[in-house]
């Protein structure tokens, strides 16, 4: 194989690499995973009879959620252009790659954190009865996918 080739398949191999990261960093912030808590909150109004305090209660801290959540949205994003620059600067799994990879599961992980504090926020907010249903709810929205 000569040179020319060798560098196209190296580059074909890169670019589809790079491609590959894309779309499993996007998975893993996909519309996909705000559904489960839209689901919830869907659940939360709907079917659990709030009395208009715990209403009061669980909108500000959807409020105060929905600010946190952007943040960390827009963080993700950044860190999903910073693996850009990096796959795009060493065409291959590197240090800088790795770092960035690295730097994105932080902020993904930080966003799990946020969202479960936030669902435990608004479980602090119910009588007992409407708590067991809404832990019944939270359980099939983590589990939906398995079954």
């Amino acid at each position: 194989m000569n040179v020319g080739a060798r560098r196209t398949w190296l580059l074909a191999a890169v670019v589809f690499l790079a491609a590959l990261a894309g779309v499993l960093i996007g998975r893993g912030i996909s519309n996909q995973r705000p559904e489960q808590p839209s689901a919830l909150h869907e659940f939360l109004h709907d079917e659990l009879d709030l009395d208009a305090g715990q209403l009061a209660r669980i909108e500000g801290l959807e409020k105060q959620f929905a600010i946190r959540k952007r943040a960390l949205e827009l963080e993700l994003r950044a860190d999903n252009a910073r693996l850009a620059a990096a796959i795009e600067a060493e065409h291959g799994y590197g240090p800088r790659v790795t770092a960035e990879i690295d730097r994105s599961h932080q902020a993904m992980g930080e966003l799990q954190k946020e969202t479960l504090s936030h669902i435990f926020a608004m479980r602090a907010v119910l009588r007992p009865d409407q708590a067991e249903k809404f832990d019944r709810a939270v359980v099939k929205a983590l589990t939906a996918d398995a079954e």
